[in-house]
């Protein structure tokens, strides 16, 4: 039965802004220069007329979420923005009342419906991935779970119990989840800070001789930079995937600079390879020879993420049970739903990375599932600027076994971040390489707009 604090979404409002990046961003070999980001106002409403606004938002990366040899980046751009008005056009008109989870949930097909409907209209070459109309149809949701929250008074995190939801885990997992609840897999508060990693990426440089302009923002411009001035102690490093000596290098090069930059203090890697490596034997011979030429460099890696082909069907032979002995392994382009988590975990992933670009309400079952599973989690970032960072950071704060928290939009794309920064430093602010996250424990999603945003 319907539940009397369901809503309905009464109405839909959208704007886009455009962003420059300080740095170009190098992603599967797709140097990033720039990102549109879609911030969403949602009204819902209770049968008694009472009715609440709340908002989302999200840079639209289209480069990560839809990679295509026959779709130019300018076109994918195009087709990611189409594909959000026509989301945001026909979120009203479903007419569903219920909780933001379990709309979420029916929706999805819908998303996926309307992204062949933009694939046929702009005759692309390929059709948009599942993956990409995730993000397209993400900051309507966040918005959604926003609007929940204010219209109940209430911090969102708190109402994910039965008394809020209707359906146990089962209706959205499996019978292995009968009985059992989402809210027992969230914290009701955030957690007081997290360690922020920072992107070292493929062009980013190390030292001064790396550097070919000098920016004079009053930024960093190398490594060692960020490292003083941000106290840095999580490093995420962005490899290529293609050139093994080149990979090893650069680990060994990332370790020396942060350890001869901060003598004594504790490093965390991760390795990022954006899904080029060709094999899981390259992955294991990357391993190998950074272990050998710097045993601290490989004891400091925390985990590997997404290092073969998002499409796991297709490439069934890419096992990772060998790497996942030494490291965790991590799926991000690959998990879009619970069918490719446990394909994942069969094919030896121990790991998922939870994404807020993917949905607040999906990233909290993933989170879930991988719970009981005793996976590895991480929350990783899509370069999100203002308010998309803080969606983040509150779903990394509110998901126990996650340790720390991506945010790279402070390194290329900061004058995205003012306005939110102004309002929440905290969590802006890097002091002793952590932000603040017990702050986002407002009404709502955990935080609110600046006034004029």
């Amino acid at each position: 039965m319907p539940l009397p604090t369901d809503v309905r979404v009464a109405e839909v409002e959208t704007r886009s802004a455009r962003t420059s990046f300080r740095t170009p961003l190098k992603f599967g070999g797709v140097p990033v220069t720039h990102a549109t980001i879609v911030t969403a106002r949602v009204r819902v409403d209770l049968p008694d007329g009472r009715s609440a606004w709340g908002s989302g938002s999200m840079p639209l990366g289209n480069v990560w979420s839809f990679p295509s040899k026959k779709v130019p980046v300018a076109q994918s751009a195009q087709a990611m923005e189409v594909l959000a008005e026509r989301i945001a056009k026909r979120i009203p008109e479903l007419g569903d009342r219920a909780h933001p989870v379990e709309l979420g949930h029916r929706w999805e097909a819908e998303w996926f419906r309307l992204a062949d409907g933009v694939t046929r209209d702009l005759s692309l070459g390929d059709p948009i991935p599942r993956l990409c109309a995730l993000v397209c149809a993400s900051p309507f949701d966040a918005a959604l779970h926003d609007a929940y929250g204010r219209l109940h008074g209430r911090h969102v995190w708190t109402a994910y119990g039965p008394e809020w939801l209707e359906h146990d885990l089962a209706r959205y997992l499996d019978d292995r989840f009968k009985g059992e609840r989402l809210a027992t897999y969230v914290l009701p508060k955030p957690k007081p800070s997290l360690p922020l990693y920072h992107l070292v990426g493929a062009l980013d440089a190390l030292t001064d001789a790396d550097v070919k302009e000098r920016l004079s923002d009053g930024l960093p411009n190398t490594l060692g930079e960020w490292i003083l001035k941000d106290q840095l102690t999580h490093l995420k490093i962005k490899l290529n995937g293609n050139d093994a000596s080149w990979d090893v290098d650069r680990v060994v090069a990332i370790d020396r600079v942060a350890t001869a930059t901060a003598p004594g203090r504790g490093f965390t890697f991760s390795l990022d390879f954006n899904e080029q490596c060709p094999n899981v034997d390259y992955l294991l011979d990357v391993l190998r020879r950074v272990k050998e030429k710097s045993p601290a460099a490989f004891q400091r890696t925390a985990y590997v993420e997404q290092p073969t082909a998002r499409d796991l069907k297709a490439h069934p032979e890419n096992k990772m049970h060998r790497a996942a002995e030494l490291k965790p392994v991590v799926i991000d382009e690959s998990l879009l739903d619970y069918e490719s988590l446990l394909l994942a975990r069969e094919q030896g992933y121990t790991g998922a990375a939870l994404k807020s670009c993917k949905g607040q309400g999906q990233s909290i079952l993933m989170a879930a599932a991988a719970q009981k599973f005793s996976m590895f989690l991480c929350v990783q970032d899509l370069t999100c600027p203002g308010q998309s960072f803080l969606q983040s950071a509150g779903l990394a704060a509110h998901i126990g076994p996650v340790t720390a928290i991506e945010g790279n939009a402070r390194q290329y794309c900061p004058g995205a971040n003012q306005d939110w920064a102004a309002r929440y430093p905290g969590a802006f602010t890097i002091r002793g390489g952590r932000i603040e996250t017990g702050i986002l424990s407002e009404v709502g999603i955990g935080h609110s707009p600046p006034e004029g945003a």
